[in-house]
C-alpha cells in the first residue's frame, strides 16, 4: 500500500502573529500563534506542537515566509561585512547612484555609509567592458587580501568586481583565499547583471545578512527535523532551506510574496484575474497589482537600498491594525508609521498596551467584536480601547466614538494614498479591478476603500487572515535566473538560445537536485529591452523570433511612456524563469443553502439600528447579504457596510459588490 503524501504546512511570520495553514490530504485547518520577534522559531514550534504535529510521524512538508532578512535589513542589524572591489572603486556602495532624497534640501543630514570605508578593500581583477583583463588579480594581491581579512576578523565578506557577470573566476579565487569561517557572496553568483552599483548593492545586503538568515533556518531546520522545509522568495517561488540560507537576499519580500500568490490563487478560484491587493496586517500594509500574473521587478527597494533581484512589485506604507494614533504638536490627528507590534499590541490585547491602535478604534466602532477574536480564544478588552482612545479624544475635544472614527478614516486615507500609486500614478484606472483585502485587519477596510477609489467590486477571500500562509501552499518551486548580454537585438539573436539553454541548464539542476521531475518543469524565458542609446528597460517574453519581441517592445513602451520611437532595439539581460508544479491542495467545497439567523446584533457607531453579526463558516454557499453587517471567522473580521452587498461562493471566499 503506497505511503500517504506528507501534511503540507504553510507558515508566515509576521510583525503581531506568526500564522499557519496546515492541508492535511483532505481539509484544511489554520492557527495562529503571537509572534516572538526575538527568536521567531519559538513561535513556529509553538504552533506546530499546538497543531499537534511535533511527533516524527506527523511531519508536515514546510513551506515557510520569513521576516528575518527584511527585520535585519530594517533595523541595521546585519553583521560585520567588508567588502572587496577593485582598485580605485573602494567609495562606489557610499557614492551610488548621488540620487537625493529630497531634491531641494540644501543641508540635508548626512547618509550613513553602508560599508565602513576600513572594511572597503581593494584588489586585482579588473575587466574591461569586452571582458578582457586590465587589472589582473595576482598572487600578492590575494594574499594581502586574505591578511586584511584576518585582521579585520569580518563575519562576511561581500565580493563585486567590475564586469564580473561576463567572467567570474577572479571573484572566484578571492572566495577561495577568504579566511575559512567568513560568509562569502560574490556578485557573479548573487546577480550577474550590469550596473555594478545595484550589483554590489545586492551582494553586499546578501552578506550583512547571509549569517542572520542561515543561522536561522538552520535552527528552524534542526527544530523541526525531519521535516523538510522550503522557503518563499521575494519573487513568488519557493526554494529548499539550504539554499536560502546562502541567498538571503532574496527573502526580502519573504511573506508579503506568499500574501499576493495567496490572493492570486483564490481569486483566481473567484473568477478574478485583475485585482488591486492590500494585505493590511499589525505593523504595515502591502498593496499591489494582480493582471493575471504576479508582477515582479527588478527595481525594489528595502530600507532605502536598491534592491536589484527579482521581487513582486508591491509599495508598502506604515499603516496597520497595530499603528498608533497621536495628537501631533500642531494639535491635529495623525495615524502611524509607529505601531505597538506584538509586544504590547493593541491596548485590546490586554498585554500592557495603553496606546490608541486602529485596531482599538475598530472595536470602539463595533466593528471588530470582543468575543470573535481568534474564534474566541483571546478576548478583546473593550474598556482598555475606550480609555486608549480617550487619550487622543479628549485633546482633540470630541467623543470617544468620534476620534475612533477619525483614526480609522485617517488610516483609510494613508491605505487608498498607496492604493493610488500603484495604479492611477501607473496610468492604470483602479475601477477596472477587484479589490482584494487580506491580512488580519483587511476585512475591516475593505468596503471604504473600494469607495475611496470607486472601485464596484471586492473580494474578502476565505482565510483572508492567514492569506500568506496559505500562499506558501499554492506557491511554485522555482528560480529566476539572469545574464546580461549588451548587443543590437538582430544581431544577438541568433546568440540567445544558447545563452538561455545554459541558464535553463542551471535553473533545470538546482531544482532537479530538490528532488523535482524535470519533465514537469516550466520554462520562460524573456529579455530586458531598450532603445540604443535609453538607461532603462522594459521585459518581454522571448519566443525565439527577434521581429516578435522588437514588435512587443514598442507596444509596452508606447503602453508605459505614450510613444514608441523608430530606433534600433538593444538586448540588455536575458531573463529566466524556471518552475516545478506547486502542491495539489483543496479549499474544500461549500455546501449550498438558505442564509442563517444572525449569531447576534450588536451596536456599530454610525449605524441607527442594531447590526447582524454572522459567522462566516456557517454562510452557504450561493448565499447573499446587504450590509451593514459584520461577518466574524478564526481569523479575520469582514465589515460589509451599508450599500454593499456580499455573496458567498462555493470555496467560502466573500464576493462583495457595491450597490446601485
Amino acid at each position: 500500500m503506497p505511503k500517504p503524501s506528507p501534511a503540507l504546512l504553510g507558515i508566515d511570520t509576521g510583525g503581531t502573529f506568526t500564522d499557519f495553514v496546515l492541508f492535511d490530504g483532505e481539509r484544511l485547518r489554520v492557527h495562529k500563534v503571537l509572534s516572538t520577534p526575538d527568536a521567531p522559531e519559538r513561535a513556529i514550534l509553538r504552533g506546530i506542537r499546538e497543531l499537534g504535529l511535533d511527533s516524527a510521524d506527523d511531519a508536515p512538508r514546510i513551506v515557510h515566509g520569513s521576516t528575518v532578512a527584511t527585520n535585519a535589513v530594517l533595523e541595521g542589524k546585519g553583521v560585520r561585512t567588508a567588502f572587496v572591489t577593485n582598485r580605485g572603486l573602494r567609495d562606489l556602495l557610499t557614492i551610488g547612484r548621488q540620487a537625493r532624497r529630497a531634491l531641494y534640501e540644501l543641508q540635508p543630514e548626512p547618509v550613513t555609509p553602508p560599508v565602513p570605508r576600513e572594511l572597503c578593500l581593494e584588489t586585482g581583477g579588473r575587466l574591461s567592458a569586452a571582458g578582457e583583463t586590465i587589472d589582473p588579480l595576482t598572487e600578492d594581491d590575494l594574499a594581502e587580501l586574505r591578511r586584511r581579512l584576518t585582521d579585520l576578523a569580518p563575519r562576511a565578506v561581500a565580493i563585486n568586481l567590475l564586469f564580473s557577470f561576463l567572467d567570474a573566476s577572479a571573484e572566484q579565487a578571492i572566495e577561495a583565499a577568504v579566511p575559512d569561517g567568513i560568509f562569502v557572496s560574490r556578485s557573479s553568483d548573487v546577480l550577474p547583471e550590469y550596473r555594478e552599483y545595484e550589483r554590489g548593492m545586492a551582494t553586499w545586503l546578501n552578506a550583512y545578512i547571509g549569517p542572520l538568515v542561515d543561522g536561522y533556518l538552520r535552527r528552524l531546520r534542526d527544530g523541526v527535523a525531519p521535516a523538510p522545509v522550503a522557503v518563499m522568495q521575494s519573487s513568488g517561488d519557493t526554494v529548499d532551506a539550504d539554499h536560502a540560507g546562502r541567498h538571503g537576499v532574496h527573502l526580502l519580500l519573504s511573506g508579503p510574496a506568499g500574501g499576493l500568490i495567496g490572493v492570486r490563487h483564490v481569486a483566481g478560484l473567484a473568477g478574478i484575474d485583475r485585482c488591486l491587493s492590500f494585505d493590511m496586517g499589525g505593523t504595515s500594509t502591502d498593496v499591489a497589482m494582480i493582471d493575471g500574473e504576479v508582477r515582479l521587478t527588478s527595481e525594489g527597494r528595502i530600507g532605502g537600498y536598491p534592491v536589484a533581484v527579482p521581487m513582486v512589485d508591491m509599495h508598502t506604507i506604515g499603516a496597520g491594525g497595530g499603528s498608533i494614533a497621536r495628537v501631533d504638536a500642531g494639535g491635529l490627528l495623525q495615524v502611524g508609521p509607529q505601531s505597538a507590534g506584538a509586544s504590547p499590541g493593541p491596548a485590546c490585547y490586554g498585554q500592557g498596551g495603553s496606546e490608541p491602535t486602529v485596531t482599538d478604534a475598530n472595536l470602539v466602532l463595533g466593528r471588530l467584536q470582543a468575543d470573535a477574536f481568534l474564534g474566541g480564544r483571546m478576548r478583546l478588552d473593550v474598556a482598555a480601547a475606550h480609555a486608549a482612545v480617550a487619550r487622543v479624544a479628549e485633546p482633540l475635544g470630541m467623543s470617544v466614538e468620534a476620534a475612533a472614527l477619525g483614526i480609522v478614516r485617517i488610516a483609510n486615507e494613508h491605505m487608498a494614498r498607496a492604493l493610488r500609486v500603484i495604479s492611477v500614478q501607473r496610468g492604470v484606472d483602479p475601477r477596472g479591478f477587484a479589490l482584494a483585502c487580506f491580512g488580519g485587519a483587511g476585512g475591516m477596510h475593505v468596503c471604504a476603500l473600494a469607495d475611496a477609489l470607486d472601485m464596484r467590486e471586492a473580494i474578502a477571500p476565505a482565510h483572508a487572515g492567514v492569506l500568506s500562509a496559505l500562499g506558501m501552499l499554492a506557491a511554485t518551486p522555482g528560480r529566476q535566473l539572469s545574464r546580461t548580454r549588451i548587443g543590437p537585438l538582430d544581431d544577438l539573436a541568433a546568440h540567445l538560445p544558447e545563452g538561455f539553454s545554459e541558464l535553463a541548464d542551471s535553473g533545470e539542476a538546482a531544482l532537479r537536485d530538490e528532488g523535482h521531475d524535470p519533465d514537469t518543469l516550466r520554462v520562460e524565458p524573456s529579455l530586458d529591452l531598450r532603445y540604443l542609446g535609453q538607461s532603462y528597460t522594459l521585459n518581454v517574453a522571448w519566443t525565439g523570433d527577434a521581429e516578435v519581441a522588437a514588435h512587443a517592445f514598442h507596444a509596452a513602451h508606447a503602453h508605459r511612456y505614450g510613444h514608441a520611437l523608430d530606433e534600433p532595439v538593444e538586448v540588455v539581460n536575458l531573463r529566466l524563469s524556471v518552475r516545478a508544479p506547486a502542491a495539489m491542495f483543496t479549499l474544500g467545497d461549500r455546501a449550498a443553502g438558505a442564509l442563517p439567523v444572525p449569531a447576534d446584533r450588536v451596536h456599530v457607531v454610525g449605524e441607527e439600528r442594531d447590526v447582524p453579526v454572522y459567522a462566516r463558516d456557517e454562510l452557504p454557499a450561493g448565499v447573499e447579504l446587504d450590509g451593514p453587517a459584520v461577518i466574524t471567522e478564526t481569523v479575520s473580521t469582514t465589515w460589509l457596510a451599508r450599500g454593499w452587498r456580499a455573496r458567498v461562493d462555493a470555496f467560502g471566499n466573500l464576493l462583495l459588490r457595491r450597490a446601485g
